[in-house]
């Protein structure tokens, strides 16, 4: 749980503003996004409380299709997507 935790502290300021931004810029056309936005502030309650994630994580991959990329997204979505994977990475290695 360390390492996760740390790896989304590290890169919170950036997630929270990326998750909120992808809804803005794509949520028109990939309405999946607000649930990608509320799934990651579901995460991190989850590490504040040092919770299990692997329900969040399954979550995401669920929504996320396991992360696919659109071919029509910008490249604030790719790095969200890429973020959020390498976290449920990192949790996965555990």
């Amino acid at each position: 749980m360390t390492e996760v935790k740390d790896y989304l502290d590290q890169h919170e300021e950036k997630l929270d503003f990326f998750t909120n931004a992808i809804t803005i810029a794509h949520g028109q056309n990939h309405p999946e996004v607000f649930d990608v936005r509320k799934e990651y502030l579901n995460l991190k309650d989850a590490v504040a409380a040092n919770a299990d994630l692997n329900k969040n994580f399954d979550q995401l991959r669920e929504t996320t299709k396991n992360y696919a990329i659109p071919n029509d997204v910008c490249q604030t979505f790719e790095a969200t997507y890429h973020m959020l994977k390498n976290a449920d990475a990192i949790n996965a290695r555990g």
